[in-house]
């Protein structure tokens, strides 16, 4: 016991406040009465774990479900979404071929008024010819006419 008081206080805890070991062999329980616990406590307990594990499982499992009806029904939303914008390509791609068809039914005529542009301007050159020969012209015939 002297060993026990000098350790206890080399730790700094005062001889008061430390507690000696009981050495009465009848307050000191064995290893079959710590294991040996009410079993209808263990059973209640055992249904109560189960019982709430099982509602957590579910819940978990509802989520999942859940999850994955959510993320079906925004395939099956994106998948008319791309009928939709399917169906529209096919129009723009149907009404592109129409006009190239007017175009090329245009197109002949479309050359002729380049030719008649082209014969035009041609025109328009020798009418600005001609203008400036007849100023020409009339500048020579009222020098001739003074003299």
């Amino acid at each position: 016991m002297a060993a026990a008081a000098a350790a206890a206080a080399a730790e700094g805890v005062p001889a008061i406040h430390r507690e000696e070991p009981v050495r009465d062999d009848v307050a000191v329980e064995t290893a079959e009465e710590a294991k040996e616990p009410a079993e209808a406590d263990i059973n209640e307990l055992c249904r109560d774990m189960f019982s709430k594990m099982a509602t957590y499982l579910t819940g978990e499992l509802t989520a999942t479900s859940e999850d994955y009806k959510l993320l079906e029904n925004m395939n099956k939303l994106t998948s008319l979404k791309y009928l939709e914008m399917k169906d529209i390509a096919i129009n723009i791609s149907r009404n592109l071929k129409d006009l190239n068809q007017k175009y090329a039914g245009l197109q002949p005529y479309l050359d002729q008024i380049n030719i008649i542009e082209e014969q035009v301007a041609a025109l328009e050159q020798a009418a600005y010819k001609l203008d400036a020969y007849s100023k020409k012209l009339e500048a020579k015939y009222k020098k001739l006419e003074k003299r």
